[in-house]
């Protein structure tokens, strides 16, 4: 059975990158659920969601310092071994949290062009079908960084 996730509508930087990573490293099944703030824990309740990037939940999958919601899936689901992943964190980081924006060049890119797609009108849905390619081809510069910088 796929998993459930949900959390809050009006999907940005990080409520973007998360679904991308339960996607392609968690569960490719998985059912991604957008509401509003404060239909969260209840639609978690019912739909046995597993809710993210809302503090409160009872497993905190969401900011905790000036890491972000993608830190705390990465720290949660063990992926802290892949190192493409935790470049692509740095990024995710400082394009979420406006302290830690200068942290990475990539991130103010980052976060114009998720500024601009939740300006399209489109759907979270919609907006996670446009997005994904952006995060799959961020992976691949991660990995290639990564690599060539050993």
């Amino acid at each position: 059975m796929a998993a459930k996730f949900v959390t809050r509508e009006n999907i940005h930087v990080d409520r973007v990158a998360c679904p991308w990573l339960i996607k392609r490293f968690i569960d490719p099944e998985a059912e991604l659920l957008f509401v509003g703030r404060d239909e969260v824990l209840a639609t978690a309740e019912r739909e046995g969601a597993l809710p993210y990037d809302l503090p409160g939940a009872e497993i905190e999958l969401t900011h905790h310092g000036d890491h972000c919601s993608f830190d705390a899936f990465i720290d949660t689901y063990g992926l802290g071994g892949d190192p493409a992943l935790l470049d692509l964190a740095q990024i995710v980081r400082a394009a979420d949290i406006q302290s830690q924006r200068d942290a990475r060049p990539e991130a103010a890119g980052l976060e114009a062009i998720a500024a601009g797609f939740r300006l399209s009108g489109k759907i979270d849905q919609e907006l996670l079908e446009l997005q994904f390619p952006l995060y799959d081809a961020l992976y691949a510069y991660c990995r290639k960084r990564v690599t060539s910088d050993r």
